[in-house]
């Protein structure tokens, strides 16, 4: 879903908002429904992976980048009200699915989901408008001019590094859970638990961050994450793992809100579509190759502690990068709000 944005962020800098918006929600509500009728491996690769990753991916990250024409001094507390969508997605959707599909069948679940998609995207595409006119700011698609900055290419690396371990525990925590005996049914709800408590870091670091600086609070809370990240392999019955899953969702919701706020203050908002483009594709990346070296570790060692130090190191070395960045962005000073 991230890798798109190289793509759509430069073409909302030049003012195609809902030139790509429009067909790339067609896109998604068709595939959906189509995957109603899939019955090959292809099939279901094609509509649910490429067409509605693709989709999704054209929308996002434009729509992230016009917060940035809108808001300036509460931008990071916009960010994190916006954001509170995933967290309430996140947590529904799962649970209505699981709900609905042994009430009205796998067809009619993927219908539903498609109803629900036409209707949310109706209400973004006729509500979320850039502000600004659209300015052709040289250095095409990809931008390397952009990593001469030295505090945006130190962060664009720290988010890279955190994607890559971030996603550890919310992919495997319903499988350890059944590994160590909890029952599958609750094991299930334990991402929706994750997802639900990453509301409350969603939207309470959005002021905070406003008030002390993005990076100020971003640091902190990815240290957190990597804390329960670390701590995630020795909690082995459903009470410590639904607790781990509350600390990890709200640090983990801190994190995935904000990741784009720092970059609107690393640049001029003519181009924050690309540069905003540009480090989620690398945000993409990440996600991409993250779980499946989680799964590697996994099979290697039988077993989820190797798995979560790896995690925990990848976001550790994600919070130094960032520590890094904000030192280069204050000029080489310890201290002030960034």
């Amino acid at each position: 879903m991230f890798l798109p944005g190289l793509v759509s962020g430069r073409l909302f800098d030049l003012g195609y908002l809902d030139a790509q918006r429009i067909p790339a929600s067609i896109a998604m509500v068709v595939a959906t429904f189509l995957v109603a009728e899939c019955k090959e491996y292809w099939q279901f690769l094609l509509c649910q992976g490429i067409i509605t990753g693709l989709g999704a991916g054209i929308c996002y990250s434009p729509s992230v980048a016009t917060i940035s024409h809108w808001f300036k001094k509460k931008r990071s507390t916009a960010f994190g009200m916006s954001a509170t969508g995933t967290a309430i997605g996140g947590t529904l959707l799962p649970i209505a699915v699981r709900k609905l599909i042994p009430s009205v069948g796998f067809k009619w679940t993927m219908r539903i989901l498609g109803f629900i998609l036409l209707v949310l995207l109706t209400i973004n595409i006729t509500l979320v408008k850039r502000r600004l006119p659209p300015i052709n700011v040289s250095g095409g698609l990809f931008n390397w001019k952009a990593f001469k900055v030295l505090p945006y290419t130190l962060y664009v690396a720290a988010s890279f590094l955190s994607y890559v371990g971030l996603y550890t525990v919310l992919t495997y925590i319903d499988v350890a859970g059944i590994i160590y005996g909890v029952s599958p049914d609750y094991s299930f709800y334990l991402v929706s638990i994750a997802n639900a408590s990453s509301l409350v870091g969603r939207v309470a670091s959005g002021p905070i961050c406003d008030r002390f600086g993005n990076l100020n609070v971003l640091i902190p809370s990815n240290i957190l994450a990597a804390a329960t990240t670390f701590a995630w392999p020795f909690c082995k019955d459903a009470k410590s793992l639904t607790i781990l899953a509350v600390f990890y969702g709200v640090t983990f919701g801190s994190f995935a809100s904000l990741v784009p706020a720092p970059v609107a203050s690393l640049g001029g908002t003519g181009d924050v579509g690309r540069r905003t483009g540009m480090l989620y594709t690398f945000c993409g990346i990440a996600c991409l190759i993250g779980p499946p070296i989680s799964g590697a570790i996994f099979s290697r060692y039988n077993g989820f502690l190797e798995v979560g130090i790896y995690g925990g190191c990848m976001i550790l070395g994600s919070s130094a990068l960032m520590f890094a960045a904000r030192w280069a962005a204050l000029g080489g000073q310890l201290w002030g709000k960034f």
